[in-house]
């Protein structure tokens, strides 16, 4: 990963013609992440108040927006772009734990470091908080705190499949696995899925499935000369017949 000092990292101008939502703050009313975004259930004048606290940064692609261990001092929504999330493991490697996308939002810790580091996969734009600030105005709007916890279910039924997906599935039906559910996570936000951008190296897919390159390409291989994908270029991969690598994902 890039070192913390080598951060690329520029304020988001305003865009000069915006479609307004009434009631929402000009970048808001325009932020394609709104509607499945933490801030989703915010009224006119809450998304005003949440938006006073924000700092709108964009990132250039492969720079930290943190690491493991730094002062959680900050969180983050991700409103265009990806994010890769990892944690260090004893012996020098790396167990990559997710890939966030547009809507999702990270930087919560229990203690006062951050738990995992955060980087960026694509130029990157993100809303970014206080933490302390940002836990005062959940106490003060229930309505965005139960959409928080909501966010949360749905990363731990994530963790929970992605123990499954190491320890009982085949090196194809991993691969499988990650492909349906990168299609099926854009899909649900509106995301063009076809062909599939894959902004993430073979390496990190390998880091994330508990796999090898080695193994990983020739996963791809195979589901390549099934005819359950075509690769366009190495990073965008067409999904001609999802169903049936849905089913080879399931392991039927």
């Amino acid at each position: 990963m890039s070192s913390s000092s080598d951060r690329r990292v520029h304020a988001v101008p305003l865009p000069q013609a915006l479609k307004r939502e009434p009631g929402l703050p000009a970048p808001c009313a325009a932020c394609a992440a709104r509607t499945f975004s933490v801030c989703a259930p915010l009224d006119g004048e809450a998304q005003h108040r949440f938006f006073g606290m924000a700092t709108r940064l964009q990132y250039a692609p492969r720079k930290l927006l943190f690491q493991e261990g730094d002062a959680a001092d900050h969180v983050f929504n991700v409103t265009e772009g990806s994010v890769c999330v990892s944690k260090a493991l004893s012996d020098g490697r790396r167990q990559i734990t997710g890939f966030l996308l547009p809507g999702d939002f990270l930087g919560l810790a229990q203690g006062d470091s951050y738990a995992y580091s955060a980087e960026t996969l694509t130029e990157t734009n993100v809303c970014k908080f206080p933490r302390g600030r940002f836990q005062r105005f959940l106490a003060e709007n229930p309505q965005m705190e139960h959409r928080l916890l909501g966010m949360a279910s749905n990363e731990l039924a994530a963790a929970q499949d992605q123990m499954l997906l190491l320890g009982r599935k085949t090196a194809i039906e991993r691969v499988a696995s990650f492909l349906v559910s990168l299609s099926d996570r854009r899909a649900a936000r509106g995301f063009a899925t076809s062909p599939l951008p894959l902004p993430m190296t073979r390496g990190e897919i390998a880091d994330y499935l508990g796999l090898t390159i080695e193994t990983v390409s020739r996963a791809f291989t195979k589901l390549r000369k099934q005819e359950l994908i075509a690769l366009e270029t190495i990073d965008r991969v067409q999904i001609p017949d999802l169903e049936n690598l849905r089913d080879l994902a399931l392991g039927s």
